[in-house]
């Protein structure tokens, strides 16, 4: 493995996720590889790919319910998406990239980690018929009112679009009030997860797809 990646799997993720702890050593071992060979890890990250990368994501999954059907949109190296398919294989996860590149290494990772319940898709979001999943993910993609008008129509009504963001999200949500309700969102809050466990815990915006507009609340930070 490049320098600086411990070969050792963290011991929170044998803690966490000790049946998925094979699987996400495998990838980590193929993003400090190939992905920072094909430039789609900077060789920066490398070093705290568990903490800021494959932890982060992997949290995410105390969102999402059971049996779901996932989206997770501009992908790039598979984060979150690659990640929750590994630690939840009741999930069918539906990697969401335009670029080639990207999903040439996508498709080479799924068929090495052996993800049977995750589905390359090469498109860009606005490609996707409407309503097609439960839960839409995305990782630091774009502005939130920006990324719900890519992610939310891909909803079901009464699904989830999970948004994973930076310290900044309050001012963010705030902006992006009169855009969610415009697009039916139903009720939205702010998660903090991991953090009694994570050296930096991981911030989610949860918002509940609708069929019509109206009628929008949303919650304080929560765990």
């Amino acid at each position: 493995m490049t320098e600086g990646v411990s070969r050792e799997t963290p011991p929170l993720v044998e803690k966490l996720y000790p049946r998925a702890a094979v699987r996400l050593s495998a990838y980590a071992d193929l993003l400090a590889t190939q992905g920072t060979l094909r430039g789609l890890i900077g060789p920066r990250e490398v070093p705290r790919l568990w903490d800021r990368h494959l932890l982060n994501c992997a949290v995410v999954e105390r969102l999402i319910p059971e049996q779901s059907s996932v989206a997770d949109i501009g992908t790039g190296a598979g984060l979150p998406g690659i990640v929750l398919a590994i630690v939840r294989p009741d999930l069918e996860v539906a990697l969401v990239e335009p670029l080639l590149r990207r999903t040439t290494f996508l498709q080479e990772a799924v068929d090495t980690l052996g993800l049977d319940n995750a589905t390359v898709v090469r498109a860009r979001a606005e490609e996707i018929p409407p309503a097609s999943y439960d839960v839409v993910t995305s990782r630091a993609v774009a502005p939130l009112g920006k990324l719900a008008r890519w992610c939310l129509p891909l909803c079901v009504e009464g699904g989830l679009m999970l948004a994973m963001k930076g310290s900044s999200v309050e001012q963010e949500l705030e902006s992006s009030e009169r855009e969610l309700t415009k697009l039916g969102a139903e009720l939205w809050h702010i998660h903090e997860l991991g953090v009694d466990e994570l050296t930096q815990p991981t911030t989610v915006v949860s918002i509940v797809a609708g069929r019509a507009a109206g009628g929008s609340r949303h919650g304080s930070r929560g765990r």
